[in-house]
């Protein structure tokens, strides 16, 4: 039996099968934005055709197919979601537009305000209010409920998101202007936000209902679109979908969730590093995922992510928490153009799957990075995914050379132009990462991932003065293979304000027994994949004169201890001071939100087979680069080097989905696995 990882990113679709012997098999197919399910199954096609049968017989044979998708994503980057209608208590309809009265940049004068998902014509108020303790204030007027759902009726809105001020201690008003909303509009999506994010801050909590209700319709569409065609090809078994928190879920909850599926394929590439971490005994991990449209950032302290509740997207927040992870738009078809006063720039923009970078030969006239790389020889013109893409290289010279006429420089010295910038661009969002969490890079080990990212790795680590770089077989399709190596999760959180101390162990107890009972409740019908069930929790907290807290984690603190609330203090302390370089121990310590996550862990796949044995390999061909000046370097395929050959650089290191670069002073080491463990010089 096999499983399958699927991850849909911006220019490839991903797909990883893994056989219940431990086989891997890889495909790359270009993603269609349009309908990503397209492109989902003819990648399964192309899969099960590296594996010798038909698309047909692969979907029988296969027991589970976890995806990853950029579909809420990009319905939130084009602002292509939901007409979405809003109603919330009565004076705090503009909450989502004043935010918390600070500007992204806020000695900017000339900054443009920031566009809302919701217009203020469909933010309609409503009579009701409740008190921070959750009792009520303000009866809810139900008339100027069905009032103002027929005004929504009237604007057409297809999804409608209720936000009542302080649900999270109370959710009974919101859940009786649902009842009223489904009486008069049956069909409509809607989104309570004492379900979407159930704690304090009203800016925080409406702003990711909001996103939840745009994108909610949206990712339903899509999920039913998705069934329906693997239901056509033959495959009835499940589908899990990958969350931005590093867990799965089912297609039921994320389409309730779906704003919890906005950094869902870049989550992947975290899981299946934390598995990277585990397999290699690395845990100080920089991971670096290089696609074709953007770049992918992550720090693991102890094999472990980051998590963050205070991520914005194009300007819109969602507070869910999420791993921390820093994208950039800096990838394998970022486009390079001259600006005023003869400055070259590379990316944001991004030539995509279609029409792609020059040297695809679709129509794409714009210099990318990927035409800079064929340009200096770096990539096999005619052996691009297995030969499925045959690169064209006058296009990309042509490319190029237009970028060098501009600049008055050489071909050769635009193309090398284009990948320092580029680079440098990358390995300065790598420094920021490091830095924001008070690490310094030099003491990691950059983890290399993503198609694009081989011919780059080895001169950012340069730049960073990071010695040592991994590549792993799959590194091409990590993110889909990293969903094959994480576990069904759901997340709660309780808003309990107040001293530590005054809340007491027996609350907070309490708090995360009810919050793990809702966890497990939420993995019922998941039983047959699910082997155990592990519980993770952590605090937000803060000193009482500050107005943002920080998330300590309570992994190595025992709940059923004497002194809980004296080891969490303790804990508050070393993590303020690791984050700010400070600690104030004689400061009362203020509980703000109690977290519990609970994992499903699914039933193990083996991991891929030792390469023990295999015999060294031998140089495949030679290939003219240039790195300074023109080399004729060997050429290794990856696939068939010997657990513990090396390969002195100046060498490319080949697979059917990725290259690898090896420079000067480089030595690259393949594992037991077949990975490269790569000293850089």
């Amino acid at each position: 039996m096999y499983r399958i990882g699927i991850d849909v990113g911006g220019t490839f679709t991903d797909l990883v099968a893994v056989s219940s012997s431990g086989d891997i098999k890889i495909a790359k197919v270009p993603s269609t934005p349009k309908d990503q399910s397209i492109g989902l199954v003819e990648g399964i096609a192309a899969l099960a055709e590296e594996l010798g049968m038909s698309r047909a017989d692969l979907l029988q044979q296969t027991a589970l197919v976890i995806h990853g998708t950029t579909v809420a994503t990009n319905a939130l980057l084009e602002r292509k979601g939901a007409k979405v209608g809003m109603l919330t208590t009565e004076g705090f309809r503009d909450v989502i537009e004043q935010r918390e009265g600070l500007k992204p940049d806020r000695y900017n004068l000339r900054l443009p305000v920031e566009p809302v998902l919701v217009p203020r014509s469909r933010r309609l108020p409503i009579t009701e209010r409740l008190r921070h303790c959750g009792s009520t204030e303000i009866v809810l007027d139900e008339p100027g409920v069905e009032a103002a759902v027929d005004r929504l009726k009237e604007e057409g809105v297809n999804a409608i998101a209720i936000c009542c001020l302080h649900s999270y201690a109370n959710s009974a008003n919101e859940k009786r202007v649902r009842e009223i909303v489904q009486m008069k509009m049956p069909d409509v999506y809607i989104s309570l936000s004492s379900e979407v994010l159930p704690q304090i801050k009203e800016f925080e909590r409406f702003s990711t209902t909001v996103v939840n209700t745009f994108v909610g319709p949206i990712l339903s569409n899509y999920m039913k679109r998705l069934r329906e065609r693997l239901d056509e090809a033959g495959y009835a078994g499940d589908i899990l979908i990958m969350h931005s928190h590093g867990g799965l879920a089912t297609i039921e909850d994320s389409i309730k969730l779906g704003a919890g599926c906005v950094l869902s394929g870049p989550a992947g590439g975290i899981a299946g590093s934390r598995h990277a971490a585990e397999l290699m005994g690395i845990g100080e991990l920089i991971t670096f995922d290089m696609g074709g449209t953007s770049s992918d950032i992550a720090l693991l302290n102890g094999g472990q992510p980051y998590y963050s509740s205070d991520r914005s997207v194009e300007g819109t927040r969602v507070a869910l928490p999420s791993i921390d992870i820093h994208t950039i738009g800096a990838g394998g078809g970022s486009i390079a153009s001259v600006q005023v006063g003869g400055m070259l720039q590379v990316g944001p923009q991004s030539a995509g799957s279609d029409p792609g970078p020059a040297c695809y030969s679709r129509g794409g006239s714009s210099a990318t990075t990927t035409d800079a790389n064929v340009v200096l020889g770096y990539y096999d013109p005619n052996n691009f995914l297995g030969g499925r893409i045959r690169f064209d290289g006058q296009a990309a010279d042509k490319a190029i050379g237009k970028i060098s006429d501009q600049l008055g420089c050489d071909p050769i010295a635009a193309a090398h132009g284009i990948l320092k910038v580029i680079n440098t661009q990358m390995a300065e969002g790598i420094r920021i990462v490091a830095v924001r969490a008070g690490k310094d890079p030099r003491n990691y080990t950059l983890l290399s991932f993503g198609g694009a990212a081989g011919l780059h790795i080895t001169d950012i680590a340069r730049i960073l003065d990071i010695r040592r770089v991994v590549v792993p077989r799959s590194a091409s399709v990590l993110s889909a293979w990293g969903m094959l190596t994480t576990n069904l999760r759901h997340d709660n959180v309780r808003t309990a304000v107040g001293d530590i101390r005054k809340i007491g162990a027996d609350e907070l107890c309490r708090l995360f027994a009810e919050m793990e009972a809702e966890g497990r409740r939420r993995l019922k019908g998941s039983e047959d994949l699910i082997k155990q069930i592990r519980v993770f929790r952590s605090l937000d907290m803060r000193y009482g004169e500050q107005i943002f807290e920080i998330n300590v984690t309570l992994d190595t603190v025992n709940v059923d201890s004497s002194d809980l609330i004296e080891q969490i203090v303790q804990h508050f302390h070393r993590r303020h001071e690791e984050l700010y370089t400070y600690a104030s121990p004689d400061q009362e310590v203020v509980l703000v939100n109690a977290r519990v996550s609970v994992e499903g862990v699914l039933t193990s796949m083996p991991n891929e087979p030792s390469r023990i044995g295999l015999p060294e390999a031998k140089v495949t061909a030679t290939r003219r680069v240039h790195l300074g000046h023109w080399h004729d370097v060997p050429v290794y395929q990856i696939d068939e080097l010997a657990p513990g050959q090396k390969v002195e650089g100046p060498a490319i290191l080949e697979s059917r989905t990725t290259s690898v670069l090896v420079r000067h002073g480089d030595t690259a080491m393949a594992t037991e696995l077949g990975w490269l463990d790569i000293s850089v010089g």
